[in-house]
């Protein structure tokens, strides 16, 4: 068995963002070889082409593996129809040139026998020759977005076993399927108010205060991950939800993540926010240090309310409005200070370092321009990672432009697109 990689690149005159537009499409017919195209959803959501080539019978189906619009980055794997084809996974990526216009750089490794490897090579380079010509006619002023549908309606509610949680749901849809949010930890559900909105006409929505918070209240001890996951499994049953999307905003991330390792089989799409791994990387002594910085003003008797403004500074980006600033200060201020303290507890005694490969499920993964928490080099470093140990990769990596670590409340419009794509993207 050989192995060797192809790597192709041209400059195209159109304006990158006119570009991706064609480039981006799985499913569209834009390359001169293709004859016929259809897309299709498996099991577990993923996107799958099948095509025909100009001259030929034969069936090619790929799978898309990566998509960032941010980054201007598609990458797929061939499922069947090159003969001889161990594994052929490919990337294409549009960035901005130098001199004006756009470099298309698209690459592929292959693993064949050797009596075919250079078959393939050589077939592989004039495809992505054919495809890069193509796009040199790309251009024309892109269609801006259609405005989204009034905001679904959205009730209160708790489930009242101990601990009591407090809820904001959507109207039931009939699928057995239920996207729960989760929130930060300086948050609560009414962080996702237009994310319920707009989630809501996709699949029944509902926002979740994490213990203590809100209208939920305490356990008995001293709050574990593994104590969240329960919850979101009472939830899951309170509504006769058979299956999940789980949404992180940071702690929320972790708590996904967490659940995701110990139920991949229950979720059909996970989105996270903000970060992913917590402090499950980091070291007995970082934790340690994490946590008692935090806790210091609460040793001198203050409250989340008197230290709000110096984290609401950290969390805005710099395009955070004045009412952005005031909806995260009050979230803050609302905290209570045992929740605080609980909360900061459960995040740094992580029960394990994930394990990626354990994600087979659909995953979409966000951060704001201006986060200083989860930066995007950092996030796009996870995501890579994801996509790297995942079975069957489907991993969606996007930055939200101008927006601090609460992306979501920060840039709700930019933020709902990605996620209301995501989701029409994952199986009824």
């Amino acid at each position: 068995m050989g192995r060797d990689r192809v790597h192709v690149h041209g400059h195209v005159a159109a304006d990158p963002a006119a570009v991706w537009a064609v480039a981006r499409d799985f499913g569209g017919a834009w390359h001169p070889w293709i004859a016929t195209i259809r897309t299709e959803r498996d099991a577990r959501g993923h996107l799958i082409r099948a095509f025909t080539v100009a001259g030929e019978e034969t069936l090619y189906r790929e799978q898309r593996t990566y998509l960032s619009d941010s980054d201007r980055v598609l990458a797929y794997t061939h499922l069947e129809g090159i003969a001889g084809a161990e594994s052929y996974d490919a990337r294409l990526t549009v960035s901005p040139s130098d001199a004006g216009g756009s470099v298309v750089t698209w690459t592929a490794t292959i693993a064949a026998p050797a009596v075919r490897l250079a078959q393939i090579c050589d077939g592989t380079r004039a495809v992505f020759e054919a495809g890069i010509e193509a796009l040199r006619g790309a251009g024309g002023v892109q269609g801006t977005p259609p405005p989204p549908p009034a905001p679904c309606p959205v009730t209160d509610t708790t489930i009242d076993d101990l601990p009591r949680l407090g809820l904001s749901l959507t109207p039931d849809r009939g699928d057995g399927r239920l996207c729960l949010f989760l929130h930060g930890i300086g948050g609560n559900r009414g962080n996702w108010r237009a994310q319920l909105g707009a989630a809501g006409h996709h699949i029944r929505a509902a926002a979740l205060d994490l213990r203590g918070y809100g209208d939920s209240t305490l356990g008995p001890r001293g709050s574990t991950v593994d104590d969240y996951c329960a919850d979101i499994l009472r939830v899951a049953e309170t509504f006769g939800a058979r299956r999940l999307v789980l949404v992180g905003l940071s702690y929320g991330s972790w708590i996904a993540t967490s659940f995701a390792m110990r139920h991949p089989d229950m979720l059909d799409g996970l989105v996270l926010s903000g970060g992913c791994t917590g402090m499950s990387e980091a070291g007995p002594d970082e934790r340690e240090a994490f946590r008692l910085s935090r806790e210091v003003p609460l040793n001198a008797g203050q409250v989340p309310a008197d230290f709000a403004p110096a984290v609401v500074k950290v969390l805005a980006g710099p395009d955070a409005t004045e009412a952005v600033k005031a909806d995260l200060l009050a979230s803050m201020a609302a905290i209570p200070a045992s929740t605080y303290r609980d909360a900061l507890s459960c995040f740094t005694n992580p029960l394990e370092r994930f394990d990626f490969s354990r994600l087979s499920m659909p995953v979409l993964m966000m951060t704001g321009e201006h986060d200083r928490l989860a930066p995007p080099a950092e996030i796009r470093a996870v995501a890579g990672r994801i996509w790297d140990s995942a079975p069957r990769p489907d991993v969606r990596f996007e930055v939200i432009p101008g927006a601090g670590h609460v992306c979501n409340v920060e840039a709700p419009d930019a933020y709902n697109r990605h996620l209301t794509d995501f989701l029409q993207g994952l199986p009824a």
